[in-house]
Order: structure tokens, then C-alpha cells, then sequence
């Protein structure tokens, strides 16, 4: 009898490692043989636009000059409107008291890879099927959370995608990246390929192996990178870029690393901050901007400049999401409702505040707008122009926003009433290692009233409930049609 169980059990161990073996060179063969493959139809139309850009407009003479700054990680609490005041920030401050702040903007994702998608592209990331976090070429986390479970979904930037630097480029504007770019480590998707004349900075975050800096195509600094000075190096790379730029007009992406963890700053400088490290990091960035500001007004293009800022996401393991409920990672108004400063003399009022809803993927149609250009007719834009809010405080452009974690749609908001869509949400103890989904019921909430999204009022707004719900299926039914969004070819 002790045979016979031995002799099944030892086949049921072979059959077992068999499987095992035979599983290990699937997925060997799938991680290996990946190669992301781009619409040359879609570039083809992609690069008649730009082309059409070339030749056929013309900025104006008195054509703004346009520096964008997008922060890691930093919450709609840290500065602005929002700001609970333990982080000084006066240069920030002052942008902000000479321009217009908008007090109900959103990041396009609530982490960071698609949420530059949105910025840089005027459409949400699913568009690109880049929906998720991107990790170095080769790297672990790459094998386990790329290839392996999620093998069809991209590991850079579509070369089909349009970027606002090869927008303004084709217009005839001096662009220029320094910062962070987090959208692919390889080829045909580096910066200086999607748009950016030059390029100095990092290829992901700074809590990834390698993190190194380049200087276009070249390696520049080599890991380990001393992130005591990181921040220091981007605003003289910003300050040099305006300085070589003044004869404008120019674009300037400046994206920072920080505040993202892990969080640095000079020895010298630790300690001042009221607000801890976090502060430190803060502040050493608001000094940055002074000298931006500096360098503006030193090449008298100050007033005809407009300037930018906000974060890609809510706030991590530190930092304030204000009032709001969630931090980064969360489709709750703390992972995605982040500050938004705009500052031009010659064109915006100082002192503006507008609670008019907007996203990340609004800037590339606001700037199409302003510069009197052409969207490309070849694919569906999700951002809307907010050139009316921030220059009149017309109310948003937009009837709904929708928030995705990944390639999902978790909720629908409108100016008022958020949908949150039947699913799991996170509860997890400190002791936890790992968070759980608890599943719940779709929730209606009301932002008037409950801006931290404590109670679910779908039974007192039934029509509301509706109306959203509505908007949230014909969204998945428009993507589930059409995921990328794309027009006829012409």
C-alpha cells in the first residue's frame, strides 16, 4: 500500500515540475521575445501634421514664452491655495499672487508614468496603452510587473503619440527638458525623439536602479547619482536653457524628482524646515524658482512668459493632500486633485482663483488654443481648452472628468457629484504588509457638501447617481469601440 501511494505521489511531483518547467520557458519566451511595435500609419499622419504645423502657421510676433513645471509627488496641501503654511514658499507664493491658481485641478493619473501621458499628450494614458508605471529595461520589476503581468501592455511612450514639444517645435519654438521622464528607456520614445531639442535629466524615478543622468543621448552622470545636489543641477540646467533661449520663443519642461522618496537635501540645509525633510526638499524647491524668475527677468522676458505649476499626483509616504481623502495611488480626490499655478503678466489678472474643474490633459488644447494652432484630426483629444478659465474664470470646459487606475475606470466626476464605480477599495493595517481590496457598492458623493468623500449620498441624489453612472458605462463602452481614440485616416 506504501508503494502504491509513493508511486502516485512521485508522478504527481513529475507532472508537477513538468508543468513548472513548461510554464518557466512560456514565460521565458514571452519576456524575451517582447518587442512593442508602432502604427507607422498612425506616425505617417502623425508626422503630415507636424509638417502641416511647419509650413503652413505662423506664431505671432509677440508669441509667449512657456516653462512648465511639474513636481514628484507633491500634494495639493504642500503650496498655493491649499497650503496649510508650515513649508515657506515665497517665490512659488508670489507666482501665485500674480497669476491664477485653480483650486480644483487634477493630475491625468494618480501615479506617475500615465500621468505624464496626460501632461505631455492631451490624452488620458489607456489612449497609449501605457497605463501603468514604467521600470528600467531588463530590471526586475520590469519582468514582474510588465511582462509578465501585463505582457500587451507598452513599455514606452507610442511613437505615434503626440507630445506638445513636438507641437510647439514644429511652430517654430526653442524646446528644452530638464527633469525627470519616466516614459520609456528606449528608442524610438527618448525625449530628444519625442520632441525635445535637448534633454538633461533622468529616464525614470529616483528610487530606481539605474538612476543615472543623461545629457541628451549621452550618459552624464553615472549611478550612483548624489541626490543632495539634484535639485540644484536642474534649476542651473533651467536657468542656462532661458539664458540660451531668450531670443525666444522657447518651452521649457522643467520636471522635477523631488518630492518624491526618497528625499534629499545638503547637509547644510537639513533642519530648516518646519516641516521636516519633506520642508527641506520644499523649500530648496521654491529657491530654485526664484532663480528661474531670476533668469527671466535678467533676459527681459519676464512679463511674455508663462509659467506653470503643479504635480503629477498626490502626495506619498509624506507631504499634504489638503482637505482630501487618499494620497498617491488613489482615485479619491488626495491621489489626483493637485495645485495648479499659472503666471503671465501680459495675458492673465493677477490675483485669480477659479474652482472651474480641470486635468493635465487639458494643457496641450489650451496651448493649441492660445497659439491659434490645429489639433491633429487623426485622434480624439481628452483634455479640453482652459485658455476661458484662466483668463476670464469662465467655468470648465468639461462636462465629465474620469479617473483610471491602470486600464480602469474607477470614477466619474462632474463640477458637483462623483461616481465611484462598483469595486475594491484598500484597507490595510500598519503591521499589514500588503493592503487588501475590499469590495463595495457604487457610491455617490457629494463634493459641495463632502469634499473628503466620507459619505455616500446615492440614495438622496437618485437622479445624480443615474446621470453618472450613465456617463461611466458609455465611457467604457467608447473605449471598449475605440481604446486609442483614433479618427479615420485622411
Amino acid at each position: 500500500m506504501l508503494g502504491f501511494f509513493w508511486r502516485r505521489t512521485r508522478v504527481l511531483i513529475e507532472a508537477l515540475l513538468v508543468m513548472a518547467i513548461l510554464c518557466t520557458i512560456f514565460m521565458g519566451w514571452r519576456v524575451f521575445s517582447y518587442s512593442q511595435v508602432d502604427d507607422e500609419g498612425r506616425i505617417e499622419s502623425k508626422q503630415r501634421y507636424l509638417d502641416q504645423l511647419r509650413s503652413e502657421y505662423r506664431l505671432d510676433a509677440d508669441a509667449p514664452n512657456i516653462v512648465f513645471i511639474l513636481y514628484d509627488d507633491m500634494g495639493y496641501g504642500d503650496i498655493g491655495p491649499g497650503a496649510a503654511g508650515t513649508i515657506a514658499t515665497p517665490h512659488i507664493n508670489a507666482l501665485a499672487a500674480g497669476g491664477v491658481t485653480l483650486t480644483d485641478f487634477h493630475s491625468p493619473a494618480p501615479v506617475c508614468t500615465p500621468s505624464r501621458v496626460g501632461f505631455l499628450t492631451g490624452r488620458l494614458a489607456p489612449r497609449a496603452a501605457l497605463p501603468n508605471v514604467v521600470f528600467p529595461t531588463g530590471s526586475i520589476e520590469e519582468l514582474m510587473f510588465g511582462r509578465l503581468l501585463a505582457p500587451d501592455i507598452n513599455a514606452r511612450l507610442p511613437a505615434e503619440e503626440i507630445t506638445l514639444a513636438e507641437v510647439l517645435a514644429a511652430a517654430g519654438y526653442r524646446t528644452g527638458m530638464v527633469g525627470k521622464w519616466h516614459l520609456g528607456d528606449r528608442s524610438p520614445s527618448l525625449p530628444n525623439e519625442m520632441g525635445f531639442q535637448s534633454f538633461f535629466g533622468a529616464l525614470y524615478s529616483n528610487d530606481m536602479t539605474p538612476f543615472e543622468l543623461y545629457r541628451n543621448h549621452s550618459l552624464a552622470v553615472a549611478e550612483p547619482v548624489d541626490q543632495t545636489t539634484l535639485s540644484e543641477r536642474y534649476a542651473r540646467e533651467a536657468v542656462e536653457f532661458i539664458q540660451r533661449s531668450a531670443d525666444g520663443p522657447f518651452f521649457l519642461y522643467l520636471a522635477h524628482s523631488f518630492p518624491h522618496d526618497p528625499l534629499a537635501v545638503r547637509a547644510e540645509r537639513l533642519g530648516r524646515s518646519a516641516a521636516g525633510l519633506y520642508g527641506d526638499v520644499l523649500e530648496e524647491l521654491d529657491e530654485g524658482v526664484g532663480q528661474l524668475v531670476s533668469a527671466l527677468q535678467e533676459s527681459d522676458v519676464y512679463d511674455n512668459t508663462i509659467v506653470i505649476i503643479t504635480s503629477d499626483n498626490g502626495p506619498w509616504f509624506l507631504g499634504n493632500p489638503g482637505t482630501f481623502r487618499g494620497r498617491k495611488g488613489s482615485t479619491f480626490e488626495g491621489g489626483t486633485r493637485v495645485p495648479f499655478i499659472a503666471h503671465w503678466p501680459d495675458g492673465i489678472t493677477a490675483g485669480g482663483s477659479s474652482p472651474a474643474m480641470a486635468m493635465g490633459t487639458d494643457l496641450l488644447p489650451t496651448l493649441l488654443e492660445l497659439l491659434k494652432l490645429p489639433p491633429p484630426k487623426d485622434r480624439k483629444l481628452d483634455g479640453r481648452s482652459m485658455l476661458d478659465v484662466l483668463l476670464a474664470s469662465e467655468p470648465s470646459a468639461h462636462e465629465f472628468l474620469y479617473h483610471y487606475d491602470g486600464e480602469s475606470l474607477i470614477a466619474v466626476r462632474d463640477q458637483r457629484f462623483k461616481y465611484r464605480a462598483p469595486g475594491g477599495v484598500h484597507y490595510g493595517t500598519d503591521q499589514m504588509p500588503v493592503a487588501m481590496s475590499v469590495p463595495q457598492k457604487e457610491w455617490l458623493f457629494d463634493l459641495d457638501g463632502d469634499a473628503r468623500e466620507s459619505y455616500d449620498v446615492s440614495a438622496r441624489f437618485p437622479q445624480e447617481l443615474a446621470r453618472l453612472r450613465q456617463a461611466y458605462t458609455a465611457r467604457m463602452a467608447e473605449m471598449q469601440s475605440n481604446p486609442r481614440g483614433w479618427h479615420p485616416l485622411e
